[in-house]
């Protein structure tokens, strides 16, 4: 006879071990291999903005547009999936416009893979879903399981796979934002310094994506690109006005309506770089008072649930066995007297 496993919500806690182990065994290799796989990010900082240069040249000294899309490299794998969701007329310009936007803010300067991200939103329920309903319905790999749990687990894979690429690209937004924010002060600091030294403005952005581009490279990398815009587009607010659309924080919207307002009316950059530089720097202090003033009450549930039991043991753990000893040991010693 097989011996039974316990189980625990219905699932086999030996298989839950193993599936655990075998996770933290990837996780190692994983680990192990970007050890040893380690490249230096500046290459593709370089390699990315050159390719920006060359698009931006290739804009200005072609003759057509025809000319102009044979210099900017297509992706074929893009251009199918496009294909795909044009024929089954799925594809909207708003969803378009609004994933190549977040890619942007994600980092990632290729605006063709918006279309991946909206074909994956459509393709990964179907897979998710068949794969769960197999799982649970044809092979009935959890039979313990009631009919409420399975459509629960259907349910689960179907929402993962719509909201996944979704819940992908906003955690990548999310931490390239707060990465620049942590930048932004001293970048306006070194703003200031050059504007003072009487350097042009893009002079200033390259020289301080030159200076940060190694402690904040996500903000190095938006000056870089922002200082070759400015150097090469017509018009030098739709430069600034870029590096808002690729930058989902407001902090760098007050920066770029303070540069296009010095560029229209011909205001002391320095001075007003210097008071934006101060707010950032008060916002940045009162951030961090506000996490230290959360910091009791979210620290209340783990106190009570793992170290007031701890340190309950440890103090009435001693106190509780003498006790014991004593009433255990009474009866005896009564006794032979």
């Amino acid at each position: 006879m097989e011996p039974v496993h316990p189980h625990l919500a219905g699932i086999d806690v030996y298989w839950i071990g193993t599936a655990l182990a075998l996770v933290c065994a990837g996780m190692v290799m994983v680990a192990i291999y970007a050890a040893i796989t380690v490249r230096d990010p500046m290459q593709k900082r370089v390699k990315a903005l050159n390719e920006r240069r060359e698009q931006l040249k290739a804009g200005i000294m072609a003759n057509s547009p025809k000319k102009r899309a044979q210099i900017v490299r297509r992706n074929e794998a893009t251009d199918t999936i496009r294909a795909i969701l044009d024929k089954l007329r799925v594809l909207q310009d708003s969803q378009v416009a609004d994933a190549q936007q977040r890619l942007a803010q994600a980092g990632i300067r290729n605006k063709e893979w918006a279309v991946a991200i909206i074909f994956g939103r459509m393709v990964a329920p179907i897979i998710l879903g068949a794969a769960a309903a197999i799982l649970l319905y044809w092979v009935n790999y959890f039979p313990q399981w009631t009919d409420f749990k399975r459509f629960l687990g259907f349910a689960a894979a179907v929402g993962l796979g719509y909201k996944g690429p979704d819940i992908y690209v906003s955690n990548m937004v999310n931490k390239r934002t707060d990465a620049i924010r942590k930048g932004l002060p001293d970048a306006l600091d070194l703003l200031v310094i050059c504007a003072e030294a009487g350097l042009t403005v893009d002079a200033a952005f390259t020289r301080v994506a030159r200076e940060l581009g190694r402690a904040y490279p996500e903000l190095g990398d938006e000056f870089s690109l922002t200082a070759i815009e400015l150097s090469f587009l017509s018009e030098r607010r739709q430069a600034f006005e870029n590096l808002a659309y690729r930058v989902a924080l407001e902090s760098v919207r007050g920066v770029v309506t303070t540069m296009i307002q010095t560029e229209k009316y011909g205001t002391p950059l320095a001075s007003a770089l210097r008071v934006l530089s101060s707010e950032f720097r008060n916002e940045r202090m009162m951030r961090a008072e506000e996490k230290a003033a959360r910091l009791p009450a979210i620290m209340t549930v783990p106190l009570i649930l793992f170290i007031l039991p701890v340190l309950f043991v440890v103090i009435l753990g001693p106190a509780a066995c003498s006790i014991k000893d004593a009433f255990s040991n009474g009866p005896a010693v009564t006794g032979s007297k």
